[in-house]
């Protein structure tokens, strides 16, 4: 399938409640937002049949690689399928709780095709290295790992810069006055953004984990509109002319 056809199918899929809990508004904000994204990353998976979400969160984009025919397996540091039971319970995904950003993924050597990891890296105290070492562990030889990270020059950065703002999350409540989640006797504090990337930092970081062919662009994100909200397109189709200034990054290597 093309990227549109893929998006056609999530949307379908997402008002026929197979994706999220459709009473959960504020899921229904996260996949206007990210359904360029996740048609970006499930054509990417094609041909890959066992994929791992790599920091899976509520289970959207797994609910809809299942749909599509793969096998799904996901992990995250909090109980996901607690949260939300629907995804993982009434469907074929396996979970695992696990903090990849120190922990080694509980999986064997080679037993995935495809490894996705979105918008999760740049909630890292500490080096993403390991954790994208541990991706390539787990990948079959000729496994794709898929990668997508904020894109520190965006164009919403470097307005808020223009601004005297500061790029990051609000600065009292989530870097003055945050207390550390403590695991392994080690601080964490994965409530903000600790590190945002260029498209030449997520390629050193796929390079210095050994992958191969690395590939990193810039990602499309034009969040989906409706009503009157329609005339907000016009801002995105500007921004998305020139591809560095586009919110998100996306970096795709092969073992």
């Amino acid at each position: 399938m093309t990227k549109n056809q893929i998006k056609r199918q999530l949307i379908k899929l997402a008002h026929e409640g197979q994706l999220f809990d459709q009473n959960q508004e504020n899921m229904w904000s996260i996949f206007y937002s990210s359904a360029d994204k996740y048609s970006e990353v499930i054509h990417a998976c094609e041909g890959q049949s066992k994929v791992l979400d790599a920091g899976c969160g509520g289970g959207m984009l797994l609910a809809a690689l299942d749909h599509l025919g793969h096998e799904c397996y996901g992990c995250d540091h909090t109980d996901c399928p607690e949260r939300y039971p629907r995804v993982f319970k009434e469907r074929e995904i396996v979970f695992s709780r696990c903090n990849f950003e120190i922990d080694p993924l509980p999986f064997p050597d080679n037993f995935f095709d495809a490894v996705v990891c979105g918008q999760c890296l740049e909630h890292f105290t500490y080096s993403h290295l390991g954790a994208v070492k541990e991706f390539r562990r787990v990948l079959s030889p000729g496994g794709k790992v898929i990668i997508d990270v904020p894109n520190v020059a965006c164009f919403r950065n470097r307005l808020r810069l223009l601004r005297g703002k500061n790029i990051t999350w609000d600065y009292e409540r989530n870097y003055l006055r945050v207390d550390p989640i403590i695991y392994n006797n080690q601080s964490f504090f994965p409530d903000r953004h600790n590190r945002e990337f260029t498209v030449a930092e997520l390629e050193l970081l796929l390079n210095l984990a050994e992958f191969k062919d690395v590939q990193v662009s810039f990602l499309k994100s034009r969040r989906i509109r409706v009503g009157n909200d329609r005339i907000k397109y016009l801002g995105t189709m500007l921004r998305d002319l020139i591809p560095s200034l586009r919110k998100s990054i996306i970096g795709i290597g092969l073992k």
